[in-house]
């Protein structure tokens, strides 16, 4: 009997059922208020007078007039640079603890974004939310007692400038309560392995000592894993080998994609729950089984806007233009993509993370990824988003019976001097009619979006569709990054960056 398991699923239970409904938007005020009131006396606080926006009637709004919007370029040149030369203070109270490295989809370097004490707090009380949330998944006492392989980054952080530096799921490893230590898996030796594909062949290799209940990372970089597993140990499914997996948290991108070729590894069905984790902090989970929708987490060092998503306020490189309008959590409304913008215990201020976000659902504060700002395919007047794109996808594993767990795309002037969309679909499809691909997804997109339809009829001539293996895009992530941890493919390209990348296909295949 899972006594233990029994006694931990009945404390979340009893957790829940003393919860009330959370009143978002007055939860939302009270974090701006803390988090103003925590930095008014910082240098940021100081040259933006965080005071009189405290004592303005609707702080909120005098919040949103008087502070303007911040990619990380624009704080990191005006503010965050600061602190690596030992300055504190700067836009938070004291020093960071850590630098999380971004390089996130569409960065050239990475990028450095403070990590202090109390957004670990802050990542920590979320994850708690979580764990709390699972009483309403109607999982068995005894998958409380199971371990949990969670695959990111090295948690072998690296020194400099007196800080420590790595990607966020490294950074949030590396700080596990005490009390799950026992429960995480691969543990600790294994985890500072820095070279991914050495960690995974020893988590291969280790594989069966350990009863996997819960996978969590994200979805590419799992798949290889328990294929990996898989191939090593000549297995059918992952579930010869881990017979109690039941639940996966999947974030970073959408798990839409990847969904068939991750059913293909199961034995049998699991739960998938949504995560959003930034390396700007953790702004959402799914906390109810009826839906794929996540919650914003309201309550915990993160302030939330929202910019309606039209090309009249996007500039070309995915940053906001001045004038564009900010809509707070009390005012946003359902079938409207919006750019989200925070501000948080680390001190990013009205910060914009590259991410579009839609609501589902809004007493429950509950959304959805849409894409990236950077991602919006709108060169000819398409204005393709990534959730129409993974619509697309899906149409075609659906129509073509195969899985296409990786794409990309750039809208390229071809030969003929014309505009066509180019697709490098990600699959192991055998001798695949790339002309008939190219008008099923050209013919499902006319459907589905009338500015692509529109776009089809004036500039945009077609689709041009190659197959690749997938192995490509993880090889081409190896090449430009680093394998692993946050680590995610480009779903839209420039034409310059696309060029880069059709010479790397074209040597792949000369190889």
């Amino acid at each position: 009997m899972a006594i233990l398991g029994n006694i931990i699923k009945g404390a979340i239970h009893l957790k829940e059922t003393f919860s009330t409904e959370s009143d978002h938007w007055k939860e939302q005020q009270e974090v701006l208020r803390s988090i103003l009131n925590i930095a008014k006396n910082t240098d940021f606080g100081q040259y933006y007078n965080f005071e009189t926006i405290l004592n303005s009637e609707d702080f909120p709004r005098k919040f949103a007039e008087k502070i303007p919007y911040f990619d990380y370029n624009k704080i990191n040149d005006e503010w965050w640079h600061k602190l690596h030369d030992g300055h504190e203070n700067v836009t938070w109270p004291g020093r960071p603890s850590y630098f999380a490295l971004s390089s996130g989809t569409t960065g050239k370097s990475s990028k450095r974004i403070p990590v202090t004490d109390d957004m670990i707090e802050s990542i920590r009380a979320a994850g708690l939310k979580q764990v709390f949330a699972l009483s309403n998944f109607d999982l068995p006492a005894d998958f409380f007692e199971k371990e949990i392989m969670m695959l990111g980054s090295s948690t072998n952080l690296e020194e400099r400038n007196e800080f420590m530096e790595g990607e966020i799921s490294g950074i949030s490893a590396g700080n596990i309560p005490f009390w799950f230590r026992s429960y995480y898996k691969p543990g600790e030796e294994i985890a500072k392995i820095e070279d991914w594909d050495k960690r995974v062949e020893r988590i291969a290799e280790r594989a069966a000592d350990w009863d996997i209940g819960a996978l969590s990372g994200i979805p590419s970089w799992i798949e290889l894993m328990l294929q990996k597993v898989i191939e090593y140990h000549s297995l059918k499914n992952i579930h010869e080998i881990w017979p109690n997996l039941m639940v996966y948290t999947s974030g970073g991108v959408a798990f839409g994609p990847y969904e068939k070729s991750f059913n293909a590894l199961m034995g049998h069905p699991i739960t998938v729950i949504d995560t959003y984790l930034a390396s700007e902090g953790f702004i959402a989970c799914q906390t109810r089984p009826e839906t794929k929708a996540m919650q914003l987490i309201t309550d915990n060092g993160i302030y939330f806007e929202f910019v309606p998503f039209k090309p009249e306020y996007i500039r070309e490189d995915g940053s906001l233009t001045p004038n564009a309008p900010a809509k707070a959590l009390n005012e946003v409304e359902l079938d409207q993509d919006y750019v989200l913008v925070i501000s948080t215990v680390s001190g990013a201020w009205r910060y914009l993370i590259g991410d579009t976000i839609r609501f589902t659902n809004l007493e429950k504060a509950e959304i959805q990824i849409t894409g990236r700002t950077k991602f919006f395919l709108n060169t000819v007047g398409s204005q393709l988003s990534v959730n129409k794109m993974d619509d697309a996808i899906r149409h075609l594993e659906d129509a073509y019976s195969t899985k296409i767990p990786e794409y990309t795309i750039c809208a390229k002037r071809c030969d003929d001097g014309e505009f066509y969309h180019c697709w490098y679909l990600g699959s192991d499809m055998e001798n695949p009619d790339c002309a008939s691909l190219s008008n099923s997804l050209d013919e499902f997109l006319m459907e589905a979006n009338k500015n692509y339809k529109v776009a089809r009829s004036k500039s945009l001539k077609g689709v041009k569709v190659k197959v690749v293996s997938t192995d490509c895009f993880y090889d081409w992530n190896g090449k430009n990054k680093k394998k692993g941890g946050q680590v995610k493919m480009e779903r839209v390209m420039n034409e310059e960056k696309f060029a880069d990348w059709e010479k790397f296909i074209q040597s792949k295949i000369s190889n």
